[in-house]
Order: C-alpha cells, then sequence, then structure tokens
C-alpha cells in the first residue's frame, strides 16, 4: 500500500497538522511532514477524526435484501464517515446462533467498506422466551460482545438477569430497547398534545423510562453492564444520570433524529417520520442533548433502519417504523451539537468514535489519531453546506426525514486501515 500525507487538517479540531499514514497505520502526526512517492491530500480547514463507530445499524442481510445488504449498507456506512458498524440481529433468520453471526461476520469482511460487528440475538428468534446461544456466539469467529433483542423488548425481567449474568463472564454487555409492550400497544407516536389532537395512538415516555429504572437495578444487582438503546426522553436522561451517580455500569446512546426531529412532524402524516422509539418533544430534544454534551449519554448511534419504498409509501398506520441513519449522521450532530457550542470537535470524536468502540469492545477501533495506531481515519469538510437528496445515498433504502433539508459538513474521505473507501465525498 502506498503512503498519503494528509495535508494541513485539524486533528480533532485542533491546530492544522500533517499526517502521515503508511500501509495500515498512521506513522506520523506533525508539521511539514514530507514523503517521497505519497500521495498528498490537501485538507486546509478540514477535521480529521478517527474513523467513526456506530453502535446501533439495521443492514437486513440475512432475509430482507430488499431493503439493504451488508455490501449496501457499508458502503452507506463508509460515506457517513463510519469505518466499523455493529449489525443488529432482527434478521431473517434471526443472529441467534453462532452460525447467523459468522454468516454476517463474513459477508462484512467480504464487503470491505467498513468493519461489521454482529449483534447476537438476547433471546431465540427475538421471543423473548429462552436465552439465546450467548457463550458460542462469543466463541465464535464473530466475537460477539454485544447482544441485543433490538426492535423488541426483553420485557422479562428473569430472562432480562439472566442474560445480564451470563455476559458479565466475558465482558460482554446486554443492549436494551426498552419499550413496556403492554403500554405501547397499538402505540403510532409520542403520547402528548400533538397524538391528542390527531387521534393517532400515544407511547407514552414512561413505558420507556420504566423499562430502564428496572434494567438499571438488574445491572447493579448481577454486577454486569447495560446499555440503553436510542434514549428518547428527558425522564429516561435522569434515570441513566442517577444510575451514573451511583457508579453502576450503564451506558446509554442516543440516535441524530432524536437530537433534531419532534413530534410536530407527525402532523404531516408522512410515514417518513414513523419511528421506534417515536419522535418526542422540543423539551426531551433539548434534554438530550444537554445528556449528550455532559456525557449522561455516552454516544450517538444511527438506529440506521432501511425500509423498501413500499413500506413507507402508505397511511401511516401501516407504515413500517424507522428511518435511514449512517449518511446523515454527522451532519446531524454537526448541526446540532457542534454548530451549537455543545460540543467540540474532540467530542464529536468521543461520542461518535472512542466510546461506541469501548462500549462494543470493539479492537483496533476508536484509536488516537497518534503515530503508531490503526489508519482508520475520517476526513470532515465542516464549512460545506447542501441539501440532502436521498437518490444519490449508497443505501438501498431512501427512507430519510431529511430530504430536501440543508445540513452542514461533509465526509470527504474515509479510511479503513489505510485504505481510501471514500475520495472527495464519492465512494472508491
Amino acid at each position: 500500500m502506498s503512503k498519503i500525507i494528509i495535508r494541513g487538517a485539524r486533528v480533532l479540531g485542533g491546530e492544522p497538522q500533517d499526517v502521515l499514514i503508511d500501509g495500515e497505520t498512521v506513522a506520523e502526526v506533525g508539521t511539514g511532514i514530507d514523503a517521497p512517492g505519497a500521495t498528498v491530500i490537501e485538507a486546509a480547514g478540514q477535521i480529521l477524526l478517527p474513523g467513526l463507530v456506530d453502535l446501533h445499524t439495521h443492514l437486513r442481510e440475512p432475509g430482507r435484501e430488499d431493503s439493504e445488504t451488508v455490501l449496501t449498507g457499508t458502503k452507506a456506512a463508509a460515506v457517513g464517515g463510519f469505518t466499523a458498524v455493529h449489525a443488529m440481529a432482527n434478521t431473517f433468520p434471526v443472529a441467534d446462533t453462532a452460525g447467523v453471526v459468522e454468516q454476517v461476520w463474513r459477508l462484512g469482511k467480504e464487503s470491505g467498506y467498513c468493519d461489521v460487528q454482529p449483534v447476537g440475538a438476547v433471546t431465540v428468534g427475538l421471543e423473548g422466551k429462552k436465552l439465546a446461544e450467548l457463550g458460542a456466539m462469543h466463541d465464535s469467529a464473530a466475537g460477539v460482545k454485544v447482544f441485543s433483542d433490538d426492535g423488541k423488548c426483553v420485557d422479562d425481567a428473569v430472562i432480562m438477569r439472566r442474560a445480564l449474568e451470563y455476559v458479565k463472564a466475558f465482558d460482554g454487555v446486554v443492549a436494551q430497547h426498552a419499550q413496556e409492550p403492554r403500554l405501547t400497544e397499538g402505540a403510532q407516536m409520542n403520547e402528548g398534545i400533538v397524538s391528542a389532537e390527531l387521534g393517532l395512538g400515544g407511547w407514552p415516555a414512561v413505558a420507556e423510562e420504566s423499562i430502564i429504572a428496572r434494567d438499571v437495578l438488574l445491572a447493579a444487582h448481577v454486577g454486569s453492564r447495560v446499555h440503553i438503546c436510542h434514549l428518547s426522553t428527558a425522564g429516561s436522561v435522569e434515570i441513566v444520570r442517577w444510575a451514573k451517580s451511583k457508579g453502576w455500569n450503564v451506558t446509554a446512546e442516543v440516535t441524530p433524529h432524536h437530537l433534531l426531529l419532534t413530534d410536530e412532524l407527525v402532523r404531516t402524516y408522512n410515514p417518513v417520520y414513523k419511528v421506534n422509539p417515536p419522535l418526542r418533544t422540543e423539551a426531551d430534544v433539548l434534554a438530550l442533548r444537554e445528556a449528550l454534551a455532559d456525557g449522561t449519554i455516552d454516544c450517538v448511534a444511527t438506529d440506521h433502519a432501511p425500509h423498501p419504498h413500499e413500506d413507507k409509501d402508505c397511511e401511516w398506520a401501516a407504515a413500517a417504523m424507522g428511518m435511514v441513519g449512517l449518511e446523515t449522521a454527522l451532519s446531524v450532530v454537526q448541526q446540532t451539537m457542534v454548530d451549537t457550542g455543545l460540543l467540540d470537535w474532540a467530542g464529536v470524536a468521543d461520542r461518535m468514535s472512542f466510546r461506541p468502540a469501548a462500549i462494543g469492545r470493539l479492537e483496533g477501533h476508536g484509536r488516537p489519531v497518534s503515530a503508531g495506531e490503526p489508519a482508520n481515519l475520517t476526513l470532515v469538510d465542516p464549512a460545506y453546506r447542501g441539501a440532502v437528496d436521498p437518490a444519490g445515498f449508497a443505501s438501498r433504502s431512501r427512507n430519510t426525514p431529511y430530504e430536501g433539508r440543508e445540513l452542514p459538513g461533509r465526509v470527504t474521505h474515509t479510511f479503513l486501515r489505510g485504505r481510501a473507501t471514500v475520495v472527495d465525498g464519492k465512494l472508491a
């Protein structure tokens, strides 16, 4: 592999520096670096970040290749600046055995656009009744460390306790989709003023908060790690903040869409805004931003949920829940957190690379931009402004809530172990 010099980039938003990539590693960081025969990328004014890591991606393969494949999903990830994604288990068949997680892991190896770390199901078939093969999935070639029934909640307290006890043996983590099923039967959107006015079934905040409260207590009781997926309410923030104040091993994520969008958008009845958990209120959005800024929420995770056209181009009640997010995540974080002064670029690196990699125990990612480290890197032009056009997405699906919306920032280059996967904003 040839040598590459990234010239004059602001590493983590700091002073301009040069970065020399030699093969798969960062060879040198400094000023005035020269290497005969090296490819030079002029990056004045751009931000250099460690490659982004997503803890929560739906790649849909096997079983729903009409909406996404590992190949198209990892292409979308690379365009968004990600060098590693965690592939959720709600595929067909469910990733609840060593065989299925190894299949997804191997598909990731073949795609080559980013690393794919499979997430194993907590229960067989995501049915919440019997623990899946947690140990076998961990011991497999895929080396699974994160387990989740995402899309469904592990609502049985005994099953959740057993899962937490089991994964403790190998420093695994259970990632909980916090949704009390009885409290959300027939729910279509956030329960509140807008749902009352529209006559749509309400999804109360307490359905999320009650499960989080139970599970942080369970994690403390057994001394294990629990991670809260797509936290969406101000009350959930307070519970996680309290749990952390106790020193309990609790982490949490927030999606880009919950940092920006509110339930007022549901007034359009456009199913592109239908998502699980639902878009909440402006007060919730502001609480989530503050919690991400102060570290109560550990990281941003996309919950990239691709759906084919026919699953969204229908009436609200019949539409699937979910939004694509890999290709717009960093721009939304720049708009909501950086441009508002809540986070600097070093904070973005922490919330979108360092911390998610640490939670997932992912080796080789979430590393400093320094000599000797793997060259998993993302170069961002923060001055760029442009309207979102899903027709140009690398993802197989187009269900973005940002179509036509102007967002800041653009990933110009992504490097996976020194190999450019994105060059000048286009797939290499």
